[in-house]
């Protein structure tokens, strides 16, 4: 098999798998594992793939990487809008009380699929996320409270201290916190040190936590943790996780509920 046969095999599996080993391309290719070395960094450097221990991820999958608001919108729409239809449907129609909204656009999902609920004036909504507030004001019945701070334009969500002491005010009974990644090692992460901050303080403050993040997140490992496993409550998700991450979730009494 010539080395361009290679490379596209093995961006193939990077695209079906999203993660591809130095021993199992040994044994598909029927080459060495010096080669497969060698293939693997040729396609670093050409920017197809990102070398990780013991092989090799897709280069969009750094720790630091993390799309424009736009870009997010666009990306996994209808795994976005299935994960948000499962998870409105754990606020149960009579619900009284608050919701915490953490900035992301499937967290902003979730909210378009509760405006109904929300519209009926029972509930106090509290986010720090532009891109989810101004839908809501235009809601006359939804009590809405909009948290400030520096805006992070990236994913227009308020950061920094002023945020955060906001937010540690406040007890919601419900927060829907939004992810860039979830394993079992790491936990909950994100890209920015700032974001983290406030995510770290909302899921405190919460005294429910829901996370939903499609399955594509799952497995992933973004550059700060924020929580553990063990500190949220219930995973909405597209996909069934890998078996080490449904073990620790398992161990962490995580409830999960599948799209």
């Amino acid at each position: 098999m010539y080395a361009t046969e290679r490379y596209d095999v093995i961006e193939r599996m990077l695209r079906d798998d999203a993660r591809v080993t130095v021993v199992d391309l040994a044994s598909r290719l029927d080459i060495t594992t010096e080669t497969v070395r060698r293939d693997l960094d040729h396609l670093e450097s050409a920017g197809v793939l990102r070398r990780v221990h013991g092989g090799a991820v897709p280069a969009d999958t750094a720790s630091t990487s993390e799309p424009s608001l736009s870009v997010r919108t666009q990306r996994h729409s209808a795994a976005k809008a299935a994960i948000a239809r499962r998870a409105s449907g754990l606020i149960p129609p009579d619900f009284q009380g608050s919701i915490f909204f953490d900035a992301g656009t499937t967290t902003a999902a979730v909210m378009q699929q509760l405006i109904p609920v929300l519209a009926d004036g029972n509930i106090e909504v509290v986010t720090h996320s532009l891109a989810i507030a101004y839908p809501l004001s235009e809601v006359p019945s939804v009590g809405l409270t909009l948290i400030g701070g520096q805006i992070r334009g990236l994913t227009a969500a308020a950061v920094g201290s002023g945020t955060m002491r906001s937010v540690e005010g406040l007890r919601p009974d419900i927060a829907f916190v939004g992810v860039n990644g979830l394993s079992a090692a790491f936990g909950l992460s994100t890209p920015d040190a700032e974001e983290a901050s406030v995510k770290r303080e909302i899921i405190r403050s919460a005294r429910r936590t829901i996370v939903v993040a499609d399955v594509e997140k799952l497995g992933r490992e973004a550059l700060v943790s924020f929580a553990t496993l063990s500190q949220i409550d219930v995973l909405v998700t597209d996909g069934k996780p890998d078996a080490s991450l449904q073990t620790a979730l398992d161990e962490a009494n995580v409830e999960m509920k599948i799209a």
